[in-house]
């Protein structure tokens, strides 16, 4: 029996700790409650939250994705611009020694022309035919020359021989004069 008063003791203690602290523990029961039900709602928002930020992610993500082709393809063409522009300078540069050599060919052309070979043939055709009428002409002149000096040289003769018998006929006549 003593178990028993013991029990009874028990169970009126604890029923009047239950009507001491039952509000309380209602109250804080409800508390908790409540706190249970913020706290699903406080999920159920940062799930919400979690949702549009996956969303935003995903969306971010994609255009991220499109970001990074596009500086991709924007490195990839400002490779290929840089290569082009070195490519151009390179051909630049080239036509501009071709362009020299084109200068010193067409040089070499117009000096090269001067000396057309049709032409200067006719030329050295003409030259010879001058040449050969100056060569004839030439040739009269000396034989005219030389027939002139021997005429000269005749005249020059006879003048002499027509000198001595003027100088004889004087020394006549003079010597012909004294005796008269």
């Amino acid at each position: 029996m003593l178990t028993v008063n013991k029990l009874e003791k028990i169970i009126e203690l604890e029923d009047q700790l239950r009507d001491e602290y039952q509000d309380k523990l209602d109250a804080a029961l409800a508390a908790a409650e409540r706190s249970k039900q913020e706290l699903v709602e406080q999920r159920e928002q940062m799930q919400a939250t979690i949702d549009q930020q996956m969303a935003t992610i995903k969306d971010l993500s994609a255009k991220s994705t499109a970001n990074d082709q596009y500086e991709q393809r924007n490195r990839e063409l400002t490779n290929r611009s840089e290569k082009l522009q070195a490519e151009v300078t390179t051909l630049k540069q080239r036509v501009k020694a071709l362009q020299k050599d084109l200068a010193k060919e067409r040089d070499q052309v117009k000096e090269l022309s001067q000396f057309d070979p049709a032409r200067m043939k006719k030329n050295l055709d003409a030259s010879k035919k001058k040449l050969a009428e100056k060569t004839k002409a030439g040739d009269q002149l000396q034989k005219s020359l030389n027939e002139a000096k021997a005429d000269k040289a005749d005249l020059q003769r006879k003048l002499e021989g027509v000198e001595e018998e003027l100088a004889s006929l004087r020394a006549e006549l003079d010597a012909g004069e004294e005796a008269a």
